[in-house]
């Protein structure tokens, strides 16, 4: 099966010329017009996992979401099976470029734009979790519970290995331009800022005693995340203040910087509001351990409401900068920056209107949440346009077209000896 790209030409990267081709189109700098599915498979790319982190999200969202109505748990259920299809799916895929293309494995991950999206593979993982939790354990018995401990702690201990082992990779062998810093360099922390949300989802269903080494663990966590991402943030907001805004197809990434404030905020409420019953059985303290946790209750919830005006300020910023070059985007993967980076801000505000019992923060989360279904409903389509137009998915259009020595699809086999 061969493919035509409909789409408008985009550049083709240096030295990558189809050994087939003609004189005449091996001096065109220029994608290829006719590729093999075999050829597109090996452009499927880490940010293709946003689509299961938007998907995953919005189940999430939906089923936490307040002002339910008949229809709306199944509605959350249909978003869950979906991402869980679509992210093993995925997985197949991914597994097969790199055999298609073995140098490809090591290369993806300090690639300096498609490496950062490796965590996006893991918070996928984490959202698949939390959805079990909420549409699962209900509906099943204590060995759902037991798994979804395991998977905790398993999820908790390889994405802190990845954590460490990415930025160091990154560190090593990539040189960063701060003048074209993006908030996709907090990616490789992001799968440690949902680890507080997730927790509070799966903590009241846990044993006294593996929900306080749940919730600790949460809260060391989301520290470690938070703190790297607030680096990040400063590494950010200089490049916004020395050079300009991003070009307008990249522009939706920009609300990645709304995630980080969001989760955490969401993460530290939810968290807080389990202090009291966690703290029951607690073992940091021996005596009045209720008022203990009503104390880190009150803490935990303002903790969490310091920080909400904080994502909401970079989700408006980012609004005014997409809207700003709305008509000179076209699609790229980065879209679904518009779904997954602010169902962190919709969790938020859900546990906030909880807390604070307030029907208007509740109508925001109501609306935030339709927003967020919305959204997804668009892009979806978009992308699946683009992929059928080979706007995407295709060589030289996609986040590995800059691999250095490395060229398309099957002529991607790297001379022997050849680092990348």
């Amino acid at each position: 099966m061969r493919f035509n790209d409909s789409s408008r030409i985009q550049p083709r990267p240096r030295g990558a010329v189809d050994p087939d081709a003609s004189e005449a189109e091996k001096q065109d700098d220029t994608p290829p017009s006719e590729v093999s599915l075999r050829e597109r498979i090996a452009h499927f790319t880490w940010p293709w996992f946003a689509t299961t982190m938007s998907t995953g999200a919005v189940a999430v969202v939906v089923g936490q979401t307040p002002n339910r109505f008949p229809g709306l748990q199944t509605i959350g259920e249909i978003f869950f099976v979906l991402d869980v299809v679509l992210f093993v799916l995925f997985t197949g895929l991914m597994m097969t470029r790199f055999v298609l293309v073995p140098a490809k494995l090591s290369a993806s991950l300090h690639h300096p734009v498609e490496g950062l999206f490796f965590g996006s593979f893991w918070v996928s993982i984490s959202l698949i979790i939390c959805c079990a939790q909420t549409y699962g354990v209900p509906n099943s018995g204590p060995w759902l519970v037991k798994a979804l401990e395991i998977c905790f702690w398993v999820y908790c201990a390889v994405v802190f290995v990845v954590a460490v082992g990415q930025y160091f990779i990154l560190f090593h062998l990539e040189r960063l331009n701060v003048a074209e810093a993006m908030p996709a360099w907090i990616f490789p922390i992001y799968p440690l800022l949902v680890v507080g949300p997730m927790a509070g989802a799966m903590i009241p269903s846990q044993p006294l005693d593996a929900a306080w080494n749940m919730w600790i663990g949460a809260v060391m966590f989301q520290g470690l995340g938070w703190t790297v991402a607030v680096m990040m943030y400063a590494i950010y907001i200089q490049r916004l203040m020395g050079s300009r805004l991003p070009d307008p197809p990249v522009r939706p990434g920009m609300y990645v910087s709304v995630g980080p404030a969001g989760y955490t905020a969401a993460g530290l409420i939810s968290l807080a509001t389990r202090a009291p019953n966690v703290f029951a059985g607690s073992k940091l303290t021996t005596d009045n351990t209720a008022l203990n946790g009503n104390i880190i209750r009150e803490i935990g919830i303002l903790a969490g409401l310091f920080l909400i005006l904080f994502a909401y300020w970079f989700f408006f910023l980012s609004s005014v900068a997409v809207a700003s070059g709305f008509r000179k985007m076209t699609f790229t993967l980065n879209w679904w920056a518009f779904v997954f980076p602010n169902a962190g801000l919709t969790l938020a505000t859900i546990q906030a209107g909880i807390v604070l019992k307030s029907p208007g923060i509740n109508g925001v989360a109501s609306a935030l949440t339709v927003m967020l279904v919305m959204l997804w409903l668009v892009i979806a389509p978009i992308h699946v346009r683009a992929v059928w137009q080979g706007e995407i998915l295709w060589p030289g259009k996609d986040e590995d077209k800059t691999m250095k020595d490395m060229p398309w699809g099957r002529w991607a086999r790297v001379p022997a000896g050849l680092v990348v």
